[in-house]
């Protein structure tokens, strides 16, 4: 008898990003004829602008088929950089400008120079699941921020401050959050930054990558606009939330001087570089007309309303209204059930896919993420068939 050889103790560590697992069930579920309203996976139901698909088109018939500069083709980090000035008023180096093969690729990257056995990462809980996942995968001990729904799903700066500790190395910060639509106010996000400045050994990465969708005409404030930490600060960011490119696989990065020599031997080592032609249908995204991105965000203000009003008229359900990117976070434990179990019977039994709140930390549990990056009629629906399930 033969056994299969096991992988590496890191590899038993390895969680996963459950939305994805559900996405693969629903696909499979409408094959088989079934009638299913997808609330669970965080990706815009809009199609990529028309002007970015020709730019790729154009790329390939002029000839860019091979390999890229490992950090990105230099037209695009100067484009990055210009986007970067808008949008913050910080003027930032091409030279500090990494382009990654999506958003992801990025907190790997970070957490992957910082984590170590006997070293400390924060992060955000609840908060995107690969966060704790590849920090225990490099064998560092994850260590939760709370993110709690009495701040209106921000951190507080105090105690996110408190739970530093000499073996702290990083510290991550998601605003616009996922899961839960939280947007940390200036007011925090100051205090924050004030009491960093005693932990001049922290790294921070910010995850950035809702910074477009944002509601209620608030402006998105950046970790960049703050010199103090700008020597150990981190930025991701990229396209596929706000020019709707998921499927692209395009991110950006901004690193300090010190640590960009080694993401560029991790990219080496790993991905070489990104695709050739994404990356100048990446330049025609932040250079060309933004009407598709405005038409997106009003879109998604008029659905996040409408999500919100549904969910709070649901028996024991309340629902906190996001200030950012595409998620509400319903808050389900007055209906007595567990959030993963809750989330795979409307699935299973009234075809509606959810993501469980645990599936983002522990401090997920009593609650549900519905993704509005869908059709009103189909939000209405969905949330119609679970006060259907939650009445009877």
């Amino acid at each position: 008898m033969t056994t299969t050889p096991r992988s590496i103790k890191a590899f038993q560590r390895i969680g996963e990003e459950n939305a994805l697992s559900i996405l693969s069930r629903s696909v499979e579920l409408a094959s088989q004829g079934r009638d299913i309203i997808n609330l669970g996976v965080g990706q815009p139901d809009f199609q990529t602008p028309a002007h970015i698909v020709e730019a790729a088109i154009k790329a390939l018939r002029d000839g860019h088929h091979g390999y890229t500069p490992v950090s990105g083709i230099l037209p695009l980090r100067e484009a990055v950089a210009r986007r970067t000035l808008t949008t913050t008023g910080i003027e930032i180096s091409p030279d500090n400008i990494f382009i990654m093969p999506g958003g992801k690729v990025t907190m790997f990257a970070a957490i992957m120079m910082m984590g170590e056995p006997g070293a400390e990462i924060l992060y955000p809980d609840p908060g995107f699941p690969i966060y704790r996942s590849m920090i225990e995968f490099t064998g560092a001990k994850p260590v939760p921020v709370p993110i709690h729904k009495a701040n209106d799903f921000s951190f507080s700066a105090e105690e996110t401050l408190s739970l530093i500790t000499d073996k702290t190395r990083l510290l991550i910060i998601n605003s616009p959050g996922n899961p839960t639509g939280g947007v940390a106010p200036k007011s925090e996000i100051e205090l924050l930054v004030k009491g960093l400045e005693a932990h001049p050994n922290v790294v921070i990465l910010s995850d950035e990558i809702y910074d477009t969708i944002l509601y209620d005409g608030q402006k998105h404030i950046s970790l960049l606009q703050f010199p103090s930490i700008r020597d150990r600060l981190i930025i991701l960011n990229g396209w596929s939330k706000t020019w709707a490119m998921t499927g692209w696989r395009l991110g950006w990065s901004i690193w300090p001087d010190d640590l960009y020599e080694d993401v560029r031997k991790l990219a080496v080592n790993a991905w070489s570089c990104v695709n050739a032609p994404a990356q100048y249908a990446a330049i025609a995204a932040i250079d060309g007309p933004q009407d598709d991105v405005k038409k997106m965000l009003a879109a998604f203000d008029t659905r996040r309303k409408i999500i919100v009003e549904r969910l709070n008229a649901l028996p024991d359900v309340t629902c906190t209204m996001p200030k950012g990117a595409f998620y509400a976070f319903p808050d389900i434990s007055g209906t007595g059930w567990k959030s993963k179990e809750l989330a795979t019977i409307l699935l299973e039994e009234i075809g509606v896919a959810t993501v469980g709140g645990p599936d983002f930390g522990i401090l997920g549990e009593g609650y549900l993420r519905l993704s509005y990056a869908n059709s009103v009629e189909n939000i209405e629906k969905a949330v119609e068939r679970i006060g259907d399930f939650l009445s009877r």
